[in-house]
């Protein structure tokens, strides 16, 4: 309508206001997605709504890893080491371990009394039949693997892999390189023992008695030798020196029980006794210094297997577990074993850069 005050438009007669400087457009409105959430919990739905939260609260873990930074030795020093950890462990492996050697042999009656094969109660033997034998005590003896990760895993709380390596694993990879350079050493150093036995005068007890009785004994070493000296490593430079060092920072004193309680089991005598004792020193050393029993395991497995073999190819099997006196002479061959083993193991953990410390 007409009047005083004129404004732009169709209806209106006067001139219009000048138009001003363009305005921006508003903001549009926030996304509910990204508008402040209240922190009042609530059942009601919307933006500002967040459920209860229900459910039980997250399990904790029964074992402890060890931390970043830890040599083998030190691995059973974790977070929930307690002084009391390791000896307990120790006196139920070793309960453990008497029980069941009391149930095997109770087995072993009644696989007497099934299969008609008589026993032999003296000495060490347990049946008249040598392989079978020579089965029942790599068997007895290979029980000490699952107590000694039991133990670990129960008694002080942590991965049972640590026992294995400072990566909590076997390290497959690393076990194969040094089971080829443990072959190599293993048939160097027989070939070495055997030369100086011969100088010397002395039978070195290589004979052939033919595939009748070598195949079945082969197959029984080849099946349970593997396992029988994975149990006496981890049992001995595992569990030994593990325990040991959850106490000392040195990992010496460790090394050298570790190998005295090794030679102590066994029942050899005179140079027969340096013997075990330096193989377990050396054990115990590449233990640590390449941080898992890979290489221990490698080298303990492929001497016993060859050992063993060469009783087997004679196919007097009835001294197979038999030890004793080792002539002087012997003690050159395994030197040169373990020289080259040792060497072997040490070049190749340097180039492959293996890994000695946890993560």
């Amino acid at each position: 309508m007409p009047g005083p005050y004129l404004a732009p438009g169709p209806y209106a007669g006067g001139t219009a206001w000048p138009a001003g400087p363009p305005q921006p457009l508003p903001p549009p409105p926030p996304h509910p997605a990204a508008q402040p959430q209240w922190s009042y919990p609530g059942p009601y739905p919307g933006p500002y709504a967040q459920p209860y939260a229900w459910g039980p609260p997250p399990r904790t873990r029964w074992d402890v890893p060890p931390p970043p930074g830890t040599r083998y030795d030190r691995l059973a020093r974790t977070p929930l080491h307690r002084w009391w950890r390791p000896i307990l462990g120790t006196a139920a492996i070793i309960v453990a371990f008497l029980a069941l050697s009391i149930a095997v042999g109770l087995v072993a009656f009644v696989v007497s009394l099934v299969t008609g094969v008589p026993m032999v109660r003296t000495g060490t033997r347990l049946f008249a039949d040598p392989v079978l034998d020579l089965g029942f005590q790599l068997g007895v003896i290979a029980l000490l693997l699952p107590l000694v990760l039991g133990a670990a895993w129960l008694f002080q709380r942590r991965p049972p892999g640590s026992l294995s390596s400072v990566a909590l694993r076997l390290r497959w990879r690393w076990l194969g390189a040094c089971l080829l350079v443990a072959l190599v050493s293993v048939v160097l150093g027989q070939a070495v023992e055997a030369g100086t036995l011969m100088s010397a005068g002395v039978d070195p007890g290589f004979r052939w008695a033919g595939w009748e009785q070598f195949l079945p004994a082969v197959i029984v070493i080849l099946l349970l030798v593997p396992f029988q000296s994975a149990a006496e490593e981890y049992a001995y430079r595992g569990w030994i020196i593990q325990g040991f060092g959850a106490y000392l920072r040195n990992p010496w004193p460790a090394i050298l029980v570790g190998a005295a309680a090794f030679a102590a089991s066994h029942g050899y005598t005179g140079w027969g006794i340096a013997y075990v004792f330096a193989f377990g020193m050396l054990m115990g050393w590449l233990a640590v210094r390449t941080g898992g029993l890979e290489a221990p395991i490698a080298l303990h497995a492929t001497n016993n297997i060859v050992a063993f073999g060469v009783v087997a190819a004679s196919g007097d099997m009835g001294s197979a577990m038999e030890q004793g006196e080792v002539p002087w002479e012997a003690l050159i061959g395994s030197a040169v074993q373990f020289a080259v083993f040792g060497i072997g193991v040490l070049i190749i953990a340097r180039k492959w850069a293996i890994q000695t410390l946890s993560r």
